[in-house]
């Protein structure tokens, strides 16, 4: 387990995260960091052959865990969106210097806290959870063409897993050259419990089953039953999930 956040942020966070290549693929090209000191956490899942793919992932995480403590929650969130922009040039010129036919990409999910807020950006259908009292809620929001067709209404949510194009995403860190990064800002409960997963858990896990892990179990224990469970089903894909709760710090210090 992560160590929690020091006394200069309003709420204590403790976190847990792990990854599996899974059953079918010969390697890992999801990646994840666990900054609780920070408050920040994120997931990444490559693209492209080869070994393209991890790394791209790999490389967004090299970029986001050298970041200093942040001073102010707009700098924080400033500060992660240039450093995945600067990720997405490099690898869209990395790519072109391949071949025109080259990707080297990488959906990413993020998790920051700051205070009592808490900011999370997204491109890509990584996914990013809220469970809060009795609501568990989906903060991101997939950029893929199976939930564009759901957004205009041609496919209902329970269909949209079992689509043959469930797979195929409409924004990746490093598939194009500007790169829109979506952002969601609130304000962080004592209580909240973030979790922030690959597309290897929530194409074969439910929200419900995820909801009932997320409930019912501690921290890593939450970690291992997400990745067991997809395991137990055959994990086609590369699973990885990290884990984060939130409650108040014992004293805080300005």
């Amino acid at each position: 387990m992560a160590q929690p956040m020091t006394s200069r942020h309003l709420f204590q966070c403790v976190s847990a995260g792990s990854s599996h290549v899974g059953r079918i693929r010969e390697q890992n090209q999801d990646a994840y960091l666990d900054r609780s000191d920070l408050g920040l956490w994120v997931v990444a899942d490559g693209m492209g052959g080869h070994d393209y793919g991890a790394y791209a992932s790999k490389l967004i995480i090299s970029a986001l865990e050298t970041m200093s403590p942040p001073s102010g929650a707009p700098d924080f969130l400033l500060e992660v969106r240039s450093r995945l922009l600067d990720v997405n040039r490099r690898l869209v010129a990395e790519a072109s210097a391949h071949g025109p036919n080259v990707t080297i990409a990488s959906t990413v999910v993020a998790l920051l806290i700051y205070r009592e807020h808490y900011a999370c950006v997204w491109a890509g259908d990584s996914r990013l959870y809220l469970l809060r009292d009795d609501s568990f809620e989906q903060i991101s929001r997939d950029h893929s063409e199976v939930q564009e067709l759901v957004d205009n209404g041609i496919l209902s949510a329970e269909d949209a897993a079992r689509h043959p194009a469930s797979n195929i995403v409409t924004r990746a860190t490093g598939a194009v050259e500007d790169l829109d990064l979506e952002v969601r800002q609130d304000r962080l409960r004592a209580g909240d419990r973030f979790l922030l997963c690959s597309d290897g858990v929530t194409r074969i896990l439910s929200d419900e089953e995820i909801r009932e892990m997320v409930e019912g179990h501690s921290i890593e224990g939450t970690v291992r039953s997400l990745i067991d469970a997809a395991l137990e089903r055959g994990a086609p894909d590369n699973v990885t999930a990290v884990l984060v709760h939130c409650r108040h710090a014992p004293t805080v210090q300005t």
